[in-house]
């Protein structure tokens, strides 16, 4: 699933974005998402979102809907 849609992310969803430094490259990080940050319902380049790890990216896959131990 896409990560265009801020409905579909919620928070403790594991997802794949890509960091502002990886965006040539279109390298994915994968985590779990600790905030949203892109208060639009939708975004074309992907919602962005804050990783546990403290990593600011937009989310480009969402991997599950949500991990029971965040």
């Amino acid at each position: 699933m896409g990560g265009t849609l801020r409905k579909n992310i919620k928070i403790g969803s594991d997802v794949n974005i890509v960091l502002k430094k990886d965006q040539r490259s279109g390298a994915l990080t994968q985590g779990v998402v600790s905030k949203i940050l892109t208060n639009s319902p939708q975004h074309p380049h992907g919602i962005k979102v804050k990783l546990a790890t403290g990593e600011v990216g937009r989310v480009k896959e969402i991997l599950s809907e949500d991990r029971s131990d965040f």
